[in-house]
């Protein structure tokens, strides 16, 4: 497993081999700034700019316990080699030690200034490592200092604890641990290293530079030298782990976790490459009769969630970025993916990674004037046969096969809010804000005629429907309001947000945020 920190607050467990993730684990309010797993992986340590460290179970993904008395941020954690202390580093100026039985904290050291780094000795956990502002401390588990002092801004131990290395500015020094005899040194001009950890057979050293740029060298005893470059990430990594003598992971700040394959061919060193699921969401779509929810990401990730669990169970990376609208369906034992370009609408075959098809939208053209750049929403029809375009005052419907347009309606409502819902094959469902919600309905199935709009609401459409988190009803909570007489049915227990979308059925209701994050809540109304 490899556990990853997000900005909002979240931890993405990811699978080590293939990339993909596995869950989510939700818990802390800020970003996660440091992950440490006990050395069977059962369990989990997390420390969080909110001020908490937390410890979670990583078979059922709860937390089993949570430390607060840090009064800053919580930048590094450590556990110990027999998983009873945690150690806590924090921007307050002190480590704190915590019992993992009790919860407690018992010990409090004063660094007197913001704890970078602090690590438990793989020799002996009575003895600990802390980093800050280019130097290195050495403490034992009472407080007490030990010398010497180092100079370095980044610290880690080889597997069996016998040796360190340490990257200070440019130069990166590996050392014994208990002679502190240098048992190599390297000076890389002009590059700030940062991170560095060792391979499992003490052969290999790795240390990531500014940039986004890592470098590995030999250290064995007859033989000190750069063994290979890697190239790929577009931002600083924040993390570096081996999981094999020849294998290393990565995690940047570009939003990618990278495997690299130590001796592979230099033009091609990356194993596989899963970006997160950090990035704003542009559609998500609920098929709670397949038990999913899918949600469709502006850098071009789709993911399939399951909604009994909220685990995600696939992710697909398309070449959509930052479309105008995107929406994806899983139709005939198909993943179809639809998105808005200059263009025209990409259809694309997720699961296969293949473009079907460019739809031209020389179509779209209303009263004389070109309105595709002008798209609000799109939504593939429940039957997978149709793809519709709502613009201004205007939907629009064509064949995903052929691409012909196949259907149009004007309405003369405008601010439309959450706009499309397909319902039944070709029935659509637009809503509408002006003085109140309001909603319409057509029929795009009609076989040989123009769309027949639905006249009956109560009976025919959805008669509870989604509020709040748009940017324009900012002030008001999310929640379900009958569309008739406005009442509001449910609140949400969920942070305000700007949804960038939402789906519901009348059981489930599904929701995608500009954090990435996906929400997915059973809200049973057939009472009302």
């Amino acid at each position: 497993m490899i556990a990853v920190g997000l900005l909002p607050g979240s931890i993405i467990i990811l699978n080590a081999i293939t990339g993909i993730q596995v869950t989510t684990l939700s818990g802390h309010t800020r970003w996660v700034e440091s992950l440490v797993f006990s050395p069977d992986g059962t369990t989990l340590v997390s420390g969080s700019a909110d001020t908490t460290i937390k410890l979670w179970d990583m078979q059922t993904g709860g937390v089993v316990k949570t430390f607060q008395f840090h009064t800053g941020r919580v930048l590094s954690v450590s556990l110990s080699t027999d998983c009873t202390i945690i150690a806590s580093g924090s921007d307050d100026e002190t480590i704190r030690l915590w019992g993992v039985q009790t919860g407690e904290c018992y010990c409090i050291i004063k660094q007197e200034v913001m704890v970078d780094y602090v690590c438990f000795s793989p020799l002996d956990s009575k003895q600990l490592i802390s980093a800050s502002g280019g130097k290195i401390w050495q403490w034992d588990i009472s407080g007490q200092k030990i010398v010497p002092l180092y100079d370095g801004s980044y610290i880690a131990f080889s597997l069996d604890g016998t040796q360190l290395v340490m990257c200070n500015g440019s130069a990166i020094e590996v050392q014994s641990s208990d002679s502190k005899r240098i048992m190599a040194k390297f000076h890389m001009a002009n590059k700030k290293l940062g991170c560095c950890c060792f391979s499992p057979d003490n052969r290999v050293i790795a240390a990531a530079a500014a940039g986004g740029t890592i470098y590995i060298w030999n250290i064995t005893n007859s033989d000190h030298h750069l063994l290979e470059t890697f190239i790929g990430h577009t931002e600083d990594i924040t993390s570096l782990a081996f999981s094999s003598p020849s294998s290393l992971i990565s995690v940047s700040f570009d939003k990618s976790v990278k495997f690299w394959q130590i001796g592979a061919s230099s033009t091609d060193p990356v194993l596989a490459d899963t970006a997160l699921t950090s990035a704003p969401i542009k559609s998500i779509t609920l098929q709670a009769k397949d038990g999913i929810a899918i949600s469709s990401h502006s850098d071009g990730m789709v993911r399939v969630w399951d909604i009994p669990t909220g685990l995600c169970k696939a992710s697909f990376q398309t070449p959509a970025k930052d479309p105008y609208q995107i929406d994806t369906l899983l139709t005939n034992s198909r993943l179809i993916s639809v998105w808005c370009t200059d263009e025209g609408l990409c259809v694309w075959n997720t699961e296969q990674g293949e473009l079907i098809r460019t739809v031209d939208m020389s179509w779209t053209y209303h009263n004389g004037v070109n309105i595709k750049g002008l798209v609000a929403d799109l939504r593939i029809s429940g039957d997978g046969f149709q793809v519709f375009c709502l613009y201004q005052d205007v939907i629009q419907a064509c064949s995903i096969q052929t691409g012909e347009a196949v259907g149009e309606v004007g309405h003369k409502s405008y601010l439309p809010r959450n706009p499309l819902l397909t319902i039944d094959g070709q029935r659509v469902w637009a809503r509408f804000l002006s003085l109140s919600v309001s909603i319409k309905g057509w029929d795009f199935g009609v076989s040989g005629s123009s769309p027949v709009e639905l006249s009956n609401m109560s009976q025919n459409g959805p008669h509870l429907d989604f509020i709040g988190g748009i940017r324009m009803l900012r002030s008001l909570l999310p929640g379900i309001q009958d569309t008739v007489s406005g009442k509001v049915v449910f609140q949400l227990p969920v942070r305000l947000a700007r949804c960038s979308d939402a789906q519901w059925d009348g059981k489930y209701l599904v929701a995608g945020y500009d954090s990435g994050d996906v929400l997915i809540l059973e809200c049973n109304c057939v009472d009302y």
